[in-house]
């Protein structure tokens, strides 16, 4: 797998992925929680964001986003990755390439994800976030840089 940076080319892909994953933990498509599909530059590029997508033969298997809040903070966000390219080191080759602009454009990163996710879970500890707060049954991690 590669990642570059999100074009609109791939927007549906993007799309897709990322409600094949929802659908897969249980989760449907929400119009407002999932409105940034519909505007991946205007959510994400055009307040000093990014956006990333994972390839495998030039087709979207994951994804990867930047947005950044008030403060010059920011979060993480869709981390998603399709099944048959988990466990392999995609999805922390992807969770790095946020990270990594995270802590070179920002102060510091919040994400929120669902308890299930122990893995991902795992892996955001493993790279120094600290748990903040549980809301909604999500839970919430940050990281100071």
């Amino acid at each position: 797998m590669i990642i570059q940076s999100y074009d609109d080319s791939r927007q549906e892909e993007v799309r897709d992925v990322v409600l094949e994953v929802l659908l897969e933990h249980g989760f449907e498509y929400d119009r407002l929680k999932d409105s940034d599909l519909k505007d991946i530059n205007g959510y994400y590029f055009a307040k000093g964001g990014t956006f990333f997508v994972g390839l495998d033969d030039d087709r979207v298997v994951g994804t990867a986003g930047v947005r950044k809040l008030d403060g010059n903070r920011c979060e993480i966000k869709r981390i998603y990755l399709k099944k048959s390219f988990r466990g392999k080191g995609n999805g922390k080759k992807l969770f790095l390439a946020a990270l990594g602009f995270a802590e070179k454009n920002c102060s510091g990163t919040v994400l929120k994800t669902d308890s299930t996710l122990k893995k991902a879970i795992g892996m955001y500890l493993k790279h120094g976030f600290t748990f903040l707060k549980e809301e909604n049954g999500y839970l919430y991690y940050e990281k100071e840089f």
